[in-house]
This record gives structure tokens, C-alpha cells and sequence, in this order.
């Protein structure tokens, strides 16, 4: 099993993480499309 760390996914889930510790009603929405698009990006 050979797992391989992408910097664009990981960005986008260390931004997503980022803006829900400091949270605005549209970071939310930014933060939780950044996680998913940074766990799908991890898991491909």
C-alpha cells in the first residue's frame, strides 16, 4: 500500500479546518466544500 501526500488536498483541507476555527456563515460553506474536496482529493 503505497500512500502519497498531494499539496493541493491537503491545502484545501488545511484551509477548510482553518476558516471552521474561525467561522463566518459563508466560511462554512467554503470550509465544508474545501474538506470534502481535500478528503476526495486524499483518497484518490
Amino acid at each position: 500500500m503505497n500512500i502519497q501526500l498531494q499539496t493541493q488536498p491537503a491545502l484545501a483541507l488545511l484551509a477548510g479546518v482553518l476558516i471552521l476555527v474561525m467561522p463566518k456563515l459563508l466560511n462554512y460553506i467554503v470550509a465544508i466544500y474545501l474538506i470534502v474536496i481535500g478528503l476526495f482529493g486524499l483518497i484518490r
